[in-house]
């Protein structure tokens, strides 16, 4: 059986962020454990000019709802990007997570052949569904789970290259 663009966007997106709630639990667990301001986690940046953890986090949801009804051609509900915690950024996987479950499988077909509009940079762009899957929305899923896991890891969060793959 051939791999669906469905098992490509929600299948992945899905996993990755399930690994990332898993991430930020250890954070959490971290921070409760070394009586360190969850706040100050949630601040830190890689560099001052690179996105703090809490966005990071924002974005890659916001990546994986927009990769999702993109492709199933739904709306991309809006979120606020107000998440100032823990259990709020939580609470925004798991909606995320929920929305990507949502979209029926058959709402993907002819997805990979379909026009996708969007705005990169500030500038309005059209590809194809396959395009925008494997060299837009995957890349920059993929670079802010990985973004948010780096903040983790240095900030002396114990985690593994299993918690990144979902088996932490």
């Amino acid at each position: 059986m051939p791999l669906t663009v469905h098992e490509s966007s929600v299948g992945v997106v899905v996993a990755r962020l399930q690994a990332l709630a898993k991430c930020l639990a250890k954070a959490e667990a971290h921070c409760a454990a070394r009586k360190i301001d969850p706040a100050v986690l949630l601040a830190t940046r890689l560099f001052p000019d690179m996105f703090a953890l809490s966005r990071q986090v924002q974005l890659a949801c916001d990546f994986a709802k927009g990769c999702s009804a993109r492709l199933a051609g739904v709306d991309n509900p809006s979120h606020a990007d107000t998440e100032a915690s823990f259990s709020e950024l939580q609470e925004r996987i798991g909606k995320t997570i929920a929305f990507a479950q949502s979209i029926p499988a058959e709402k993907f077909q002819g997805a990979e052949t379909r026009a996708i509009a969007l705005t990169v940079a500030r500038q309005p762009v059209e590809m194809s569904g396959r395009d925008y899957l494997l060299h837009q929305a995957l890349p920059n899923f993929y670079f802010h789970v990985t973004t948010a896991y780096a903040i983790l890891r240095h900030c002396g969060v114990e985690l593994g290259k299993g918690d990144f793959m979902g088996r932490g």
